[in-house]
C-alpha cells in the first residue's frame, strides 16, 4: 500500500472512531473545543505530535500550513520553520520537542464536531467552466461543490473532509461532521510585509521588526518573475472582478479575447486583491488552495483565500511591501 493510501486508510479509521464517540458537544454555528480519543487508541495519532494536530495549531498561531491535509509536506515544513524562527527555536522545519512545547500552550484539540446548517448546504453549487469566455457568462464564480465550500470554510482539503466523514452526507443539513478546529482570530496591523522568493512565504512584521505571521505563497515563474524590490499598497478590493487580457498572459490560448470575470471564490484572484504599485501585479487569493506554494504564478503573489483575507485585514497603504530573492 502506498504511503498516501496508508494515511488515508488511517484517517478513515480515525473518523470512524471519532464518530462512535457520544460524549462530545455538537457545535451549531462554529466549531467548539471537544475532547478526542487518545492518540494511542486510534490508527492515526491526532493528539500530541501528529501532523494533523500540528497543522491545526500552526493555523491557529498564524503560521499557516496552507490547506490542512494531515500529511507532512513542504508547506508544513515552511510553517514549522517560520514558527521556530519567530520563537527563538533552532530552525529545522521538523516537529521536535522544543517546537511542540512552544505550540502546545494552545490546548485546542485538532478536530471538533460541527452540525451542517441549511445555509451551509444551500449552494448553489455548480462546476466552474474552463476558459475565460465561458466563465464571463456567469453571475458569480462560486463553489463547485459542498466539499469545496466546506474545505474553504475549515481550511481543509476536500479529500481530508471526505476521509474524516465516511458515509456522511455532506450535502444534508443536520449531518454531524468532523472538521479541523481552526480559529479566526484577527491579526494586528502589520508594519511591514515581506515576500521571500527563496522559501515561498509571505511574512508580516510588527513595529519591533518581529515576525508574527507567515503564509505560504506561489510567487512568479520563469516567464513572469516575482518583481524584486519595494512596493506600495495602492488599495484592497474584496470579491473583485477579474479583467482578463490575453496579451498579459504568456500561456493565453489563441483566439482568447478580453473578458470580465465575475467575483467569487473561484475567480482567478480569489476573494481579495491587494493592489501594489507595480502595474498588473498584486497579492491575492486563489481558486486552487491545494496548489499554493507548490506551483508557479503569473508573477503575482498567490495565497489561499482564507490567508489572503487575513493579510488584507492586517495591511493598508502605509505598509511597505518588500519582495526579495
Amino acid at each position: 500500500m502506498s504511503l498516501r493510501l496508508h494515511r488515508l486508510a488511517r484517517l478513515t479509521a480515525l473518523a470512524l472512531a471519532l464518530g462512535a464517540s457520544s460524549g462530545w458537544a455538537v457545535a451549531q454555528t462554529a466549531p467548539a473545543p471537544a475532547a478526542i480519543p487518545d492518540a494511542d487508541a486510534t490508527p492515526l495519532a491526532t493528539g500530541p505530535r501528529s501532523d494533523l494536530h500540528a497543522q491545526v495549531l500552526l493555523d491557529r498561531a498564524h503560521f499557516s500550513p496552507g490547506q490542512i491535509d494531515g500529511e507532512r509536506g513542504s508547506n508544513q515544513k515552511r510553517a514549522v520553520a517560520g514558527f521556530q524562527d519567530a520563537h527563538g527555536i533552532k530552525v529545522t522545519g521538523e516537529l521536535d520537542d522544543a517546537t511542540w512545547q512552544a505550540l502546545q500552550p494552545d490546548a485546542a484539540p485538532p478536530l471538533v464536531r460541527y452540525t451542517l446548517t441549511a445555509e451551509d448546504v444551500a449552494g448553489p453549487f455548480q462546476p466552474v467552466p474552463k476558459g475565460p469566455a465561458a466563465q464571463a457568462k456567469l453571475k458569480t464564480l462560486g463553489f463547485g461543490s459542498i466539499e469545496e465550500a466546506l474545505g474553504e470554510r475549515f481550511h481543509a482539503s476536500p479529500e481530508l473532509l471526505k476521509t474524516l466523514n465516511p458515509g456522511v452526507d455532506l450535502g444534508k443539513a443536520g449531518s454531524v461532521i468532523q472538521v479541523p478546529n481552526i480559529a479566526a482570530a484577527p491579526l494586528p496591523k502589520a508594519s511591514k510585509l515581506v515576500i521571500d522568493k527563496s522559501d515561498s512565504t509571505l511574512r508580516l512584521f510588527d513595529a519591533d521588526g518581529k515576525v508574527y505571521a507567515q503564509f505560504p505563497v506561489s510567487s512568479g515563474s520563469k516567464h513572469d518573475p516575482l518583481p524584486i524590490g519595494k512596493w506600495k499598497i495602492l488599495g484592497i478590493s474584496r470579491d473583485p472582478t477579474f479583467h482578463y487580457n490575453p496579451k498579459l498572459f504568456w500561456d493565453a490560448k489563441a483566439g482568447d479575447s478580453k473578458a470580465v470575470l465575475p467575483p467569487g471564490p473561484n475567480n482567478p484572484v480569489g476573494v481579495v486583491w491587494i493592489d501594489i504599485s507595480k502595474p498588473h501585479y498584486g497579492l491575492h487569493g486563489t481558486p486552487e488552495p491545494g496548489h499554493v506554494g507548490k506551483t508557479e504564478s503569473h508573477g503575482c503573489v498567490r495565497m489561499t483565500n482564507w490567508d489572503a483575507l487575513q493579510v488584507a485585514a492586517a495591511v493598508d497603504a502605509s505598509v511597505p511591501v518588500v519582495m526579495q530573492e
